[in-house]
């Protein structure tokens, strides 16, 4: 036992990990080596309470918090927080501990590791810069394309009205008269095909009406087209929502209530768009099948992934509740910058 004890401690103490234990009272009693190495601080410094002088001011007061619920209720833990090194550099770190019981089960306090981030968190950052900025090249692309092709949708209007003029020809072009009723038909339905595919690319009614008129119409039109009932409701949204958070809660109630009629088997979705004085919330809620969100995202959750950084774009956050057959709750939420 005494060898297993000492092989033990020599394998906590070169570990290259943060190994920390606590007591009952929820001060810390040990820390291993490569702890104290991290800090450059002496045992004596890091024991009890000492370990939270590292702390980022900004994250000492939700690190405690998250410790002492966790402690209270006899729970395992995991936090992140910046914590300073011993060159004065605050490096990130995911904390998690542990409950120890004795084999009376009796409780004697936790046990827990810690290790750096920092470079996990950077290219984290990295990666959604370059996501970030394809985002805001695939827009500023649709924008051009759209508005070209509203150009040539006048050219094909006025091809339209001219035919127009046709329908009055003498009765003995009866042949004639025919071909240009198709003709006309078919200008007609190019027109219509290419101002669908110009909203699709850039919704100009985002220019024109505001956020809450682009959304009510969008929703109004694909229930029409997919034959599906979409129920949307929308109460408080200012007129003069900034042009980035419309773009971008409209891209995410079209990526949401599309991934939720052609997946989820639902037919019938709830959006609601609601604004207050310092931000605007929409949620899209549908019945249908429901999924594991992690699973998808690490899977082929493009669409998830690109809603979450289109409102990393603005400062804003996704949520999404779901379970396998109980439908799913999407909820976006966007500061109003002054």
């Amino acid at each position: 036992m005494q060898e297993s004890g000492e092989l033990l401690r020599s394998i906590v103490d070169t570990a290259p990990v943060m190994i920390w234990m606590s007591g009952v009272d929820k001060l810390c009693t040990y820390f291993n080596r490569f702890k104290l190495q991290f800090t450059g601080r002496s045992l004596d410094s890091e024991l009890g309470d000492g370990w939270t002088e590292g702390v980022h001011p900004e994250d000492l007061g939700r690190c405690w918090d998250i410790s002492t619920k966790a402690f209270d209720i006899r729970d395992p833990f995991a936090m992140e927080f910046r914590f300073r090194r011993y060159d004065g550099e605050y490096r990130w770190i995911l904390s998690s501990g542990v409950p120890r019981f004795t084999a009376g089960g009796s409780f004697v306090g936790y046990v827990g590791s810690a290790i750096d981030l920092t470079e996990r968190k950077r290219a984290e950052e990295s990666l959604s810069k370059v996501s970030q900025r394809l985002i805001g090249a695939q827009e500023e692309e649709r924008v051009r394309v759209a508005r070209e092709l509203h150009h040539y949708i006048n050219g094909l209007t006025l091809l339209h009205i001219n035919l127009d003029r046709f329908r009055h020809a003498p009765e003995s072009m009866v042949e004639v008269r025919q071909e240009f009723r198709e003709a006309r038909q078919e200008v007609k339905d190019i027109v219509s095909g290419i101002l669908d595919l110009s909203h699709r690319l850039y919704p100009l009614k985002l220019e024109y009406l505001g956020l809450a008129a682009a959304a009510a119409s969008f929703c109004r039109e694909l229930s029409e087209r997919r034959k599906v009932r979409i129920d949307f409701h929308c109460e408080g949204v200012p007129n003069d929502v900034p042009k980035e958070i419309s773009l971008c809660l409209y891209r995410v109630l079209e990526e949401a209530l599309q991934n939720a009629i052609r997946h989820s088997s639902s037919r019938n979705c709830e959006v609601s768009l609601r604004g207050e004085s310092n931000e605007i919330e929409l949620t899209i809620r549908d019945s249908g099948l429901g999924f594991d969100p992690e699973a998808a995202v690490k899977g082929r959750g493009l669409g998830l992934v690109s809603m979450k950084e289109r409102l990393t774009l603005v400062g804003g956050e996704l949520s999404i509740e779901s379970q396998p057959q109980h439908g799913t709750t999407i909820h976006a939420r966007v500061p109003l910058k002054t």
